[in-house]
């Protein structure tokens, strides 16, 4: 009946709060199927299937010509990969829960935490995906792939960066959310369809003429995809993307984000589950 609170020192809050982010990253994960490993392997195939799809159609349609001289398979996986973790979190994030959801109910909870392990969960899952995918191509078709990137931290360092971008951007798309469900809803679609285009994972940055340019260049995963390109292959000099653009874009968006969750959450209401 009566429950005790015993106050907490820096560390072990930190643990704690890691702790609930770690039991909501694995609720998080294990949403699609109830045994774990078919939630992982699930998860992971969209990505697989998505990377194989690319590489067909850029078969059929002959346009291996485009790529990079290289690896024609890491050429495909830098934009996939990228761009599956970039929409993969901004969905994530914009679908966690808010300030109205049941589970802020109880004591522990709160948005920052489901924030957190919505992030954290797909960034699990695309990793897992980019090991088997890369482990699988390297056993069986090129066991030379991973001698082949030229700087295999940097291409990691461009997958987190895609990463921190879609979650900055599905930051700003989940404090706008209770206020303008539908709308929200539709606009995260678009983006989320533009970018197949938009995000230039089917062309080279570099090949790109000035007028096509300023299409892409506001795009921070645009900017990912092609410095993750210029650390994958040595031949290759990205000069029509900044990594930092795409960086600080982020960081903006997402202190913009936080604001706005922190004013959504001041005004939340129940009511707000029946808008949706």
């Amino acid at each position: 009946m009566f429950h005790v609170t015993k106050p907490r020192g820096r560390l072990g809050s930190a643990l704690y709060i890691g702790e609930l982010i770690y039991h909501n990253s694995v609720r998080a994960v294990r949403k699609t199927h109830g045994n774990a490993f078919m939630a992982i392997f699930m998860n992971m195939l969209q990505t697989i299937i998505f990377v194989l799809a690319f590489y067909f159609m850029f078969l059929i349609l002959g346009l291996r010509g485009v790529a990079i001289r290289g690896d024609f398979m890491i050429y495909i996986m830098t934009g996939v990969f990228l761009y599956m973790t970039h929409t993969k979190t901004l969905s994530a994030v914009v679908s966690s829960e808010g300030p109205a959801s049941p589970m802020m109910q109880h004591a522990p909870m709160n948005t920052a935490i489901s924030i957190a392990a919505a992030m954290l969960s797909t960034l699990y899952i695309q990793f897992l995906s980019l090991f088997a995918i890369l482990f699988v191509y390297d056993v069986a078709f090129n066991p030379f792939v991973m001698q082949e990137i030229n700087d295999p931290i940097g291409c990691i360092a461009m997958v987190i960066l895609a990463w921190f971008s879609g979650a900055a951007i599905g930051m700003v798309f989940l404090a706008v959310k209770p206020w303008f469900p539908t709308q929200v809803s539709i606009i995260s679609t678009v983006y989320q369809r533009a970018n197949m285009i938009a995000s230039g994972k089917m062309f080279v940055a570099n090949t790109l003429p000035s007028y096509m340019l300023v299409m892409f260049d506001w795009n921070p995963l645009f900017h990912a995809i092609d410095q993750s390109r210029g650390y994958a292959f040595v031949n290759y000099n990205p000069r029509n993307s900044d990594w930092e653009y795409a960086l600080y874009l982020s960081l903006v968006l997402i202190m913009i984000g936080l604001m706005g969750e922190f004013y959504t959450r001041k005004h939340a209401s129940a009511s707000w589950g029946a808008r949706r």
